[in-house]
């Protein structure tokens, strides 16, 4: 899914400025989908163009006016379209993994470290999700919640349970490349 759909769905809950769909982005998808303001402000300028979105501006004391936008009819047929054609395949890119195939490479301390760091980031992750848990939140939007969790705490226990592969593994050849 590219960030324009993306924006289109968060206008389809309401109008919004691009830092409010920042922050919808990021307080319903943040596990999932990183958006910047870099990508965002692009997107919403290229779906005003194509008449997805209108854009009105609202004045604000001592501040620049705030660019509002709305899905239009055309832009709600667009996402609909674009939801349509997505895949249920998720594209996943993980330095941290690419690391841990060439584990025996590195240092054992910093397969340690590197996994180390990645639980870090896994359970700041889970407190986010919980943080931002609301009951009264859409049906969908729990269920993204959920899914969020489900998959942050089995990496979690994956990690805890399996380090030990990697960082023999580092430790083997780290012994072998001392022998020689």
């Amino acid at each position: 899914m590219d960030i324009k759909t993306l924006c289109l769905g968060v206008l389809s809950f309401g109008p919004a400025s691009g830092y409010e769909i920042k922050k919808q982005v990021e307080r319903i998808f943040g596990p999932f989908f990183d958006a910047s303001f870099g990508s965002i402000y692009p997107a919403l300028n290229a779906l005003t163009r194509e008449g997805a979105v209108s854009c009105t501006a609202q004045a604000q004391d001592k501040r620049p006016d705030k660019k509002v936008y709305s899905l239009t009819e055309s832009g709600r047929l667009k996402l609909v379209a674009d939801l349509a054609a997505t895949s249920a395949r998720d594209r996943f890119r993980s330095e941290f993994l690419v690391a841990m195939l060439f584990a025996e490479l590195l240092p054992p301390s910093r397969v340690s470290r590197l996994i180390d760091e990645r639980l870090t980031i896994y359970r700041r992750e889970l407190g986010e999700i919980a943080a931002n848990q609301r009951p009264d939140a859409p049906a969908a939007e729990r269920f993204i919640q959920g899914f969020g969790e489900t998959v942050y705490r089995a990496a979690i226990g994956y990690l805890e349970e399996n380090r030990h592969l990697v960082e023999g593994q580092a430790l083997l050849s780290k012994q072998n490349q001392a022998a020689e």
